[in-house]
């Protein structure tokens, strides 16, 4: 049975920002008001998330040039992790560096193999303001690294090289969205 309230019921759906979108492209801003605009922020990015069947929303990702991600995603022992943070910082990476299938809501229906550290550390604050560090491993240390890069104005294509960066770039020309 779920104890509390259902993250995002309360919040509306947004667009996604699509690669090209210059929100994800530029650093997003420190978040300074912990009021009820940074928790209807919270609820959207959830809603949207959950309605795009993703693991991991950052702000920017809705066209919100703010430090905020949402999450809703397993880890490698299909343990689910719940939860928000604002004015992420990556602290911590660790383990062995995996070379893994990662998709993005922002590159819709794409994926390429990116190397992540199998373990991450983040901290940071919830929308209430209290301290919160977040540990992740394998998938989920996966998605903490890729949400914190969003924040950073880089999508996970801009850790390819080669001939992974060619292919996926071919497939991004050819995609339906692509503008």
């Amino acid at each position: 049975m779920r104890q509390g309230p259902i993250p995002g019921a309360h919040g509306r759906v947004r667009p996604l920002s699509i690669l090209g979108d210059p929100v994800l492209h530029a650093p997003c801003g420190e978040v300074t008001d912990f009021g009820p605009q940074l928790a209807a922020l919270v609820d959207d990015l959830f809603a949207t998330m959950y309605a795009a069947h993703g693991v991991g929303l950052a702000g920017s990702q809705i066209g919100e040039a703010v430090r905020v991600f949402v999450y809703d995603c397993p880890d490698d022992g299909d343990e689910r992790h719940l939860g928000h943070v604002v004015n992420p910082r990556l602290v911590e990476t660790g383990g062995v560096v995996v070379r893994g299938p990662e998709g993005c809501l922002s590159l819709p229906g794409l994926e390429a193999a990116t190397e992540r550290h199998d373990e991450a550390v983040v901290t940071g604050f919830t929308a209430t303001g209290e301290p919160v560090t977040v540990r992740g491993t394998g998938f989920f240390a996966r998605c903490l690294q890729h949400e914190c890069d969003h924040l950073e104005g880089r999508v996970y294509a801009d850790r390819l090289s080669g001939r992974r960066r060619r292919k996926l770039m071919r497939q991004v020309a050819r995609a339906p969205w692509h503008r």
